[in-house]
């Protein structure tokens, strides 16, 4: 059984299609990247899985639990929203220990050592009793990680969890994340592909409420994003530039970008376009100066998946 699924999931607002005929499963302790443009339907999903907004058609379960206000897939949940909101008239010890504890039914002695557990995880410790109302944004994006981490749900709902941070925040943060696998379920919802690469088993990209792409990081990569060949002649520019306008009108050459004697070649993937480019360079009489192929990168397969106008 899967730790999330989504079937035909839409959502309207109005004339608008923020969801789309939405399709997803999540298997249980993976990292899912979720990845779209703004506007996409990433956090519209997420409330709905939270069970903060209902879908217009089509349903969603969390560890086979319909979601919804009154269902029991609320306790098994932890959600983050991309600017969380706080009373600021509450110190970070009365918002996590007796609101948040309250709300997760927790007895007093548990809330109070989950907190401080938590407080210290994410370096707030120190701020246990000041006033959230003086918090920066990067402190209470850590303070709302705690709030969701504190009934230990099986699966957490994070939307751009580490927008607010710096650098090292960042680093701290994902690594908390990436030491959830196998025993939490996380969907994340976030613009730093970097962020995705790094931790995600899995990725699902959205674009106008509709996925367009969903599977492992790698499986992706190895579909969509192809590795691109540059080229560096010791020749004159005019000759590096009509051998590769030769290039264009080859089955295996996607496209040919030319900068002086330099020529970053798009292949179709293949090992037998590989290596007939490299028969056309042995039979260009030019001297070959440098070859570098580039590694395919997520946000290749991002670009030219919801890269057009909008």
């Amino acid at each position: 059984m899967s730790a999330i699924r989504v079937e035909g999931l839409r959502k309207n607002f109005g004339g608008v299609h923020a969801l789309d005929g939405l399709d997803f499963s999540v298997e249980k302790g993976a990292v899912f990247g979720f990845l779209g443009p703004n506007g996409a339907g990433k956090t519209t999903t997420l409330r709905i899985l939270a069970g903060l907004a209902k879908p217009t058609a089509g349903s969603a379960w969390i560890e086979g639990q319909p979601v919804g206000p009154e269902s029991p897939a609320r306790g098994m949940l932890g959600y983050l929203p991309e600017e969380p909101g706080f009373y600021p008239w509450l110190t970070v010890r009365e918002f996590l220990v007796d609101l948040m504890g309250g709300l997760y039914s927790l007895a007093h002695p548990e809330a109070c050592a989950r907190s401080k557990e938590l407080l210290e995880m994410l370096g707030l410790r120190d701020a246990a009793d000041r006033k959230v109302g003086g918090f920066s944004r990067g402190m209470k994006q850590r303070l709302g990680l705690a709030q969701a981490l504190l009934n230990r749900p099986r699966v957490l709902l994070l939307d751009e969890p580490v927008s607010a941070l710096d650098p090292v925040g960042r680093h701290d943060i994902l690594a908390l994340i990436e030491s959830l696998k196998g025993e939490t379920t996380v969907l994340m919802s976030t613009h730093i592909l970097a962020d995705v690469e790094r931790i995600c088993d899995f990725i699902g990209i959205i674009d106008h409420g509709k996925l367009v792409a969903l599977g492992e990081r790698h499986e992706l990569l190895k579909r969509f994003a192809v590795p691109v060949t540059e080229l560096v002649f010791d020749a004159p520019e005019e000759a590096v530039q009509a051998w590769g306008a030769s290039l264009q009108d080859l089955d295996f050459v996607r496209d040919v970008v030319f900068k002086g004697n330099v020529l970053r070649i798009t292949l179709d993937g293949s090992e037998a376009g590989n290596k007939k480019l490299q028969d056309h360079i042995l039979g260009s009489s030019m001297i070959l100066q440098s070859f570098h192929q580039t590694r395919p990168q997520l946000e290749d397969v991002f670009i030219r998946l919801v890269g057009g106008e909008r």
